[in-house]
């Protein structure tokens, strides 16, 4: 949101400028193969430890597994792996930061690897510009933008676009599988110790 701001000097000249009067925005900031990202704190909705993953067959390597969050089947993405890194090292630091990601087929809960959560920065407006062209050959849709604090840029993530449409819908019916493995199994335990 701009302002435009009108002023008279005394000599009667009339200067108009525009000001920025948008609310610095929040971000929440993380190591990811020594570079610091962050995502919009809006898009958090909660950083846990790493609890046991279950690697999943015959998905991609990007995929670290899925976790069990209070009873809901949740991938996890190795955020390093996924940018093009070599996957994560799991260090006493590392944690999974949950998310929220909007596809065709309705929400789906992810979660995402990263080496250590950093801190929440509010950056003004004005330092956020937007990202830069690298050429064909480094991809860059991953980038929301750049984040300017003092002298150096955090490259901000758009979190809808870390997974492409037909890979959420991948991670969908991996989720939904497994969700419903679970309750089969978890019905012929219960059958079987009547």
């Amino acid at each position: 949101m701009n302002d435009i701001v009108v002023s008279t000097a005394e000599s009667g000249d009339v200067d108009v400028g525009v000001v920025s009067l948008a609310p610095p925005s929040q971000y929440l900031t993380f190591l990811v193969s020594k570079e610091r990202l962050g995502i919009n704190i809006n898009d958090v909705n909660e950083i846990i430890e790493i609890s046991n993953m279950t690697r999943v067959p015959m998905t991609p390597n990007y995929i670290r597994g899925v976790i069990n969050l209070r009873g809901s089947v949740v991938p996890v993405i190795d955020l390093s792996a996924r940018l093009g890194h070599q996957s994560s090292d799991i260090g006493k630091r590392s944690c999974i930061v949950l998310v929220e990601v909007f596809s065709d087929d309705g929400i789906q809960n992810l979660g995402m690897l990263v080496d250590q959560v950093d801190e929440i920065l509010e950056i003004p407006a004005d330092n956020i510009q937007s990202a830069p062209e690298f050429g064909a050959n480094i991809r860059t849709e991953f980038i929301q933008a750049m984040g300017r604090v003092d002298d150096d840029f955090i490259i901000l993530l758009d979190i809808s676009r870390v997974l492409l449409a037909t890979e959420l819908a991948q991670l969908q019916q991996v989720s939904s599988s497994l969700q419903a493995a679970s309750k089969h199994s978890q019905t012929q335990s219960s059958q079987e110790n009547e």
